[in-house]
């Protein structure tokens, strides 16, 4: 039974380290160094430079969106976990102390009824 633990949170840090990894290079790519890349193939390569920015464009692009598919699935690896774990979201207990509070006022009401 200790397995599956282990297993979840290995998981769970693979999927920590590809986000955080991800955004460590988000934060690395910035605009400045994008267009030292075009300036780089353009001056290198036979690109243009409206080739070479495209290009740079591009891969930054699916870069991006790969980034956002692993921090959505790191996401919902958590939320699992967290479930395992037996675990609430905030969301789902506001809503109970929302409920909780609404039959506790019926049962004012019904109380003062019987009086």
């Amino acid at each position: 039974m200790a397995e599956p633990g282990n297993n979840s949170s290995g998981r769970l840090r693979e999927l920590a380290e590809e986000v955080l990894l991800a955004g460590v290079g988000a934060v690395a790519l910035t605009k400045e160094r994008a267009d030292e890349l075009v300036g780089e193939l353009s001056a290198k390569g036979k690109l243009t430079q409206d080739d070479a920015r495209n290009l740079v464009d591009e891969v930054m692009g699916r870069w991006r969106g790969d980034a956002l598919r692993v921090g959505e699935r790191a996401g919902s690896t958590m939320t699992s976990f967290f479930r395992e774990l037996g675990l609430v979201t905030r969301r789902e207990h506001e809503e109970l102390e929302l409920r909780l509070a609404q039959l506790e006022h019926r049962l004012r009401l019904v109380e003062k009824q019987e009086r």
